[in-house]
């Protein structure tokens, strides 16, 4: 099986294999998005208060960020097809035995096991889109990828709690099964990889040469993988805690579609630009609206009353910059590396998403059960600006660098 070389030309959802995982992202985030607002509820409904609640959601992260930092060797010895299989069921089956047990330690097994398949999920999503589309349409093809996993969270994280609290919670966790409907996606495009895999493998130079050291290659990841980090995080927490903070599942409802509707639409009106700009440009003024708007959601919920026209705008506008530095960063970490290390650019750029997901459930959880949750969003609404200063600095000091070298 020869390496795809698409031609600039064709419309990206014509590359082969394309498809199978357009199919199989909405299907595995359509379980992930569902259960993502309605698990912490369901602890609460079993007497966990907002701290426990906000672990629900931390523990998936840390199982996922753990599994992440081993795809590289896993698809190395064990092959694309059986690990993409395995992961739509990790995935997906735990999903429908929420609605045996309330109890939070149990909900945290449930959570870690599907960490782990949502680890599956996120490092062969974005290493596949690599694979199969080369380096100059990677913007594009990004944005293609990202709209598979935007849109399953546009539909389904608004209407998840709202769902749950107007009809049942067992609607939600049978839905949340969604994932294993993807296995035999999985295989077809696991196959389709694995060729592509023993077709690079055959014609790569000898991989001890011209190969980049470990911590220089990690080194290069710093910047896209940080900058996703601080995004992600206030991310997490409005996915997480929206539906406690809106006063309202209707309202809840409504902010989140806001949020979740810029996340996609963003993520792929942003890939023709970065194929053209440059993803970096773009970066720190991003940072900084996500900063804008995540004040105006703490002021929205400021005061024990809500302000819901501010909630929602401000809700909007993270979900702009929310959905644009994904692109962005993944563009940014597969442009920083050689071709034979993007499953690595891929774990790490995940790594920095989910640990980020977490990280804001964990922390704005507990910030809120201490003071309330516009002092948790104030809190990285800080870090954002904060990042933007840092990122503008280093790249004012590497311009300085460059010019200096050239002369």
């Amino acid at each position: 099986m020869r390496r795809p070389v698409p031609s600039s030309s064709a419309p990206i959802t014509q590359v082969p294999g394309m498809w199978s995982l357009l199919t199989l992202s909405a299907l595995g985030f359509a379980g992930y998005a569902l259960l993502l607002p309605v698990a912490p509820l369901w602890a609460v409904q079993g007497g966990a208060g907002s701290g426990g609640a906000g672990l629900i959601n931390a523990v998936l992260m840390l199982a996922t960020v753990v599994t992440q930092t081993s795809m590289p060797t896993v698809l190395r010895r064990i092959g694309w097809r059986p690990t993409m299989v395995a992961g739509v069921l990790l995935l997906g089956l735990p999903s429908a035995l929420f609605v045996l047990t309330d109890a939070l330690p149990w909900l945290l097994v449930l959570s870690a096991v599907r960490g782990m398949g949502f680890a599956v999920l996120t490092v062969c999503g974005s290493s596949a889109v690599a694979a199969l589309v080369d380096g100059p349409r990677h913007g594009r093809a990004i944005g293609v990828y990202g709209l598979s996993i935007a849109v399953p969270q546009l539909l389904l994280v608004p209407s998840a709690a709202w769902i749950a609290e107007t009809l049942d919670f067992r609607v939600v966790f049978a839905l949340g099964a969604l994932p294993a409907l993807a296995v035999p996606f999985a295989a077809v495009l696991g196959r389709r990889l694995d060729g592509i895999a023993s077709e690079d493998a055959r014609t790569a130079p000898d991989p001890t040469e011209d190969r980049p050291a470990r911590g220089r290659l990690l080194l290069a990841l710093v910047m896209p993988s940080l900058v996703l980090l601080v995004v992600t995080t206030p991310g997490g927490a409005l996915l997480t805690f929206t539906p406690q903070f809106a006063g309202s599942a209707t309202l809840a409802m409504v902010a989140l579609l806001g949020f979740t509707a810029a996340t996609a639409l963003s993520r792929w009106a942003v890939g023709g630009p970065a194929d053209r700009y440059g993803a970096r440009v773009f970066m720190a003024p991003l940072l900084v609206l996500c900063a804008g708007g995540l004040a105006l959601s703490a002021w929205a919920i400021a005061d024990g009353g809500t302000w819901a026209v501010g909630l929602v705008v401000g809700m909007t506008i993270v979900g702009i910059s929310y959905g644009s530095l994904q692109n962005l960063t993944l563009v940014e970490a597969f442009a920083a590396v050689p071709r034979r290390s993007h499953p690595t650019a891929s774990t790490v750029w995940n790594i920095g998403f989910d640990a980020g997901t977490g990280l804001g459930s964990l922390v704005v959880g507990f910030i809120a059960a201490g003071a309330s949750f516009a002092a948790g969003l104030a809190t990285t609404a800080v870090v954002c600006v904060v990042a933007a200063a840092a990122l503008l600095v280093t790249g004012r000091f590497s311009a300085a660098g460059g010019a200096a070298s050239d002369r």
